[in-house]
């Protein structure tokens, strides 16, 4: 049986310029869902110290998300459904240029496109559908009797994503060493390795250190830097990473 080339594509800083969770969070807030005045200030100093470049990227997400499982805890599911549907139909659109591309190439090459997010599986579905991709996985966020529980079942690790991509495989027969994936932090340094073409988009500090210790690994993953209209391909072999930045 012919196995097939499948795309793995994270979203948050991949294909989306930003988190889906934290615009589902400014929602919540903004539409009075959950107390507004408390977790406004709550996600405002938060951003204000990553700002501040006082932590790394992955520390700063999951501390996001450790206030946002605290925010729901109780809320109506509908009332989450209707700040994801505000989510999708107003920022739907703000990806990568070349991320975006990338979906429409692979499309035409009769590639499986696989979204495999942190985010919540509620966005995910959403964005899954709206870029018509094959299939998606994102962090499970339960509820019961039409109300969120806290209890979340993460996708945003590489345990968690190499899992899922293990059930992807016996699912679609795929050829890795022929497949694609798409990445930008520590949690899809696993995702990225497994494949034969694997794509750093705009990576964090983090993962340029992963790449930095396994050269082999390092010469075959190609490095896409989108800054305002312009897409750079870095090279890797003369990526130097400051430890500090007044060297």
């Amino acid at each position: 049986m012919k196995k097939n080339i499948v795309a793995f594509f994270d979203i948050d800083g991949t294909l989306y310029r930003d988190s889906l969770l934290i615009e589902h969070f400014k929602k919540l807030i903004k539409y009075e869902l959950i107390d507004s005045r408390e977790w406004s200030e709550h996600l405002e100093n938060t951003y204000k110290n990553w700002e501040k470049r006082q932590g790394n990227y992955d520390d700063y997400l999951h501390e996001i998300s450790d206030q946002y499982v605290e925010a729901i805890t109780g809320l109506e599911k509908s009332f989450m459904d209707f700040a994801s549907d505000q989510v999708i139909k107003l920022k739907a659109d703000r990806v990568y240029k070349y991320t975006r591309s990338r979906i429409k190439w692979h499309q035409s090459q009769g590639h499986i496109i696989i979204f495999i997010s942190g985010s919540p599986d509620f966005l995910v579905e959403r964005m899954a559908k709206k870029y018509k991709v094959n299939d998606y996985i994102g962090s499970t966020y339960e509820y019961i009797d039409g109300k969120m529980t806290g209890g979340v079942i993460p996708m945003w690790d590489s345990e968690s994503k190499n899992k899922a991509i293990d059930d992807f495989i016996k699912k679609y027969n795929i050829n890795m060493d022929a497949s694609y994936a798409y990445g930008d932090t520590n949690g899809d340094f696993d995702m990225l390795k497994r494949v034969g073409h694997p794509i750093a988009i705009n990576p964090s500090r983090e993962l340029l250190f992963k790449l930095s210790e396994d050269s082999s690994f390092k010469k075959r993953t190609k490095i896409i830097v989108e800054r305002k209209d312009v897409i750079y391909q870095l090279n890797t072999d003369v990526i130097h990473i400051e430890d500090d930045c007044n060297k």
